[in-house]
């Protein structure tokens, strides 16, 4: 399995505003956590989260900025950028950068993944934005 060419298929299921498509890219019995956050389970938790920040964040694009292989543990690093205009949203333009680490299952998807990102810049970008 070729890792970098699997990421930059995710990042372009981030940026296509299909969340079940970014849901795809784990185990059936996947888990995502953001921020030590109880995991969402399962591709229907985990399109619940996606489509999120989706909603959230309509024009939304996501850029790989790396890949970092370490055994059986991968770092899969992310630029989120985005207009939060959606629903109740602020109308401010956030830039956001944080990094998953992935457990691959043996079906070569995603079995476990907890995304990082510093959440007080965030909550600044939303109430301030970005230039």
């Amino acid at each position: 399995m070729n890792l970098r060419v699997f990421a930059q298929r995710y990042t372009a299921a981030w940026c296509s505003q299909n969340a079940a498509s970014v849901a795809a890219f784990y185990s059936p019995n996947g888990s995502l956590s953001v921020n030590d956050g109880t995991p969402a389970v399962g591709r229907e938790a985990i399109t619940g989260v996606v489509q999120g920040f989706m909603t959230g964040f309509p024009d939304m694009t996501v850029h790989m900025d790396g890949l970092d292989v370490h055994r059986n543990r991968t770092r899969y690093r992310w630029t989120l950028v985005g207009t939060n205009a959606g629903p109740g949203g602020t109308g401010k333009r956030v830039r956001i950068s944080g990094f998953e680490e992935w457990q691959i299952g043996a079906e070569g998807l995603i079995a476990e993944s907890k995304g990082h990102f510093d959440a007080a810049a965030y909550q600044q970008q939303l109430e301030r934005g970005v230039d």
